[in-house]
């Protein structure tokens, strides 16, 4: 029997590659024809992960004629999520960077080759937009079914909190396996069936959850992880290894957490341990911020977990918090071992860029599902 040709895949808001990755993870068999991004850091760290470099510049110049050029059957959209966040103004499509997101669903009804199959990720909030009530019309008029997710990690096995939200979307002539599932927002993945040491965890609440997931430690420095098939494993040049410490009392003094900082907003620190099956979302602020920004790790093996209202300054001292480093923070994303920044890119960047990024262990399953025939 011979072998289809690839699915010809265009990459929208590419970042640093975490789409790019998912599709690998997933195991379809395509290809990415380009990819768009106008940020020239992130470009940098594409680029030197995939060898090649997105096309930089502003989606929103490219034209319906630019798009048939490359003859893509999918687009892969990872549109900014600044118009629908909680913390932002929420304008939605009225938001300048939601100008661009728009103005390419709009060129597709005019395209010679427009695309069979769509996947877009987002912010939860998204799904209460104006924006993706536009998306919706769009897709409904070209004929396209769609099934939209919000989904965790934590539904994966992975002690990792960033529910996002996910539109599949694939013209009427092509079948989703779960075709009950049109036109429905789902919270659980239990239609997937790409990774099957998760599906007894699909149905359970947040709490049942985080026993089903592996601990902290397995994802940090020096550790050997497994997602899938994917190795994550990683380590930082800044290690080195001591007599009878862990892996988190060696790192580098670049992540201990300063004093004062402990003193100022210790009660608003989400702290957790390398036993602990869950940590909140690394947002783009992590290591800039403390309050909100993502989980910190006590290291001390001397203490036990502290209840939140019975820590005292002196004992949050004692935990020596450190911040998770940015190898730690891509392996709770599911980034494969072989990822890493170029030397230019900064402590900042790094962190930056990954909380921009996507979680590989929900993304990937799900676009093995959304690439499936019936």
């Amino acid at each position: 029997m011979e072998t289809p040709p690839p699915w010809r895949v265009l990459e929208f808001y590419s970042g640093i590659g975490g789409m790019r990755y998912s599709l690998t993870a997933s195991g379809v068999q395509a290809e990415v024809v380009e990819a768009f991004d106008i940020n020239d850091v992130a470009n940098d760290v594409y680029e030197h992960n995939f060898g090649h470099r997105p096309c930089q510049g502003n989606i929103q110049t490219l034209t319906a004629s630019d798009l048939d050029k490359y003859k893509a059957h999918a687009w892969l959209l990872s549109p900014p999520c600044q118009p629908y966040t909680r913390q932002g103004l929420q304008k939605h499509s009225a938001d300048a960077r939601a100008f661009s997101f728009i103005k390419i669903l709009n060129l597709m009804s005019n395209m010679r080759f427009p695309p069979q199959v769509l996947f877009v990720e987002n912010v939860v909030g998204f799904e209460v937009s104006d924006t993706h009530d536009q998306l919706l019309e769009v897709l409904s008029i070209l004929n396209f079914n769609t099934q939209e997710f919000i989904l965790s990690p934590l539904q994966f096995g992975v002690p990792y909190s960033r529910p996002r939200y996910f539109c599949l979307a694939k013209q009427e002539s092509m079948c989703f396996q779960n075709a009950s599932a049109n036109k429905k927002l789902l919270w659980t993945p239990t239609c997937l069936k790409f990774n099957s040491t998760t599906q007894n965890s699909y149905d359970q609440n947040e709490d049942e959850l985080e026993i089903a997931c592996r601990s902290i430690k397995d994802f940090l420095e020096t550790q050997s992880i497994n997602i899938g098939d994917q190795d994550c494993s990683g380590t930082i040049s800044a290690f080195k290894e001591a007599d009878g410490c862990t892996p988190s009392e060696t790192v580098s003094q670049d992540y201990i957490v300063p004093l004062n900082l402990i003193e100022r907003w210790g009660n608003a620190m989400d702290i957790v341990y390398p036993e602990s099956k869950r940590c909140c979302c690394f947002t783009k602020s992590y290591y800039r911020y403390v309050k909100g920004t993502g989980s910190l790790l006590a290291t001390s093996k001397n203490l036990k977990p502290i209840p939140k209202e019975n820590l005292e300054i002196s004992s949050l001292n004692e935990l020596r918090l450190r911040f998770f480093t940015p190898r730690e923070v891509a392996n709770l994303h599911s980034f494969p071992s072989s990822f890493c920044f170029p030397d230019h890119i900064s402590l900042r960047q790094q962190y930056a860029m990954l909380g921009n990024s996507l979680s590989v262990a929900v993304v990937a399953p799900l676009l093995h599902y959304l690439f499936s025939e019936k």
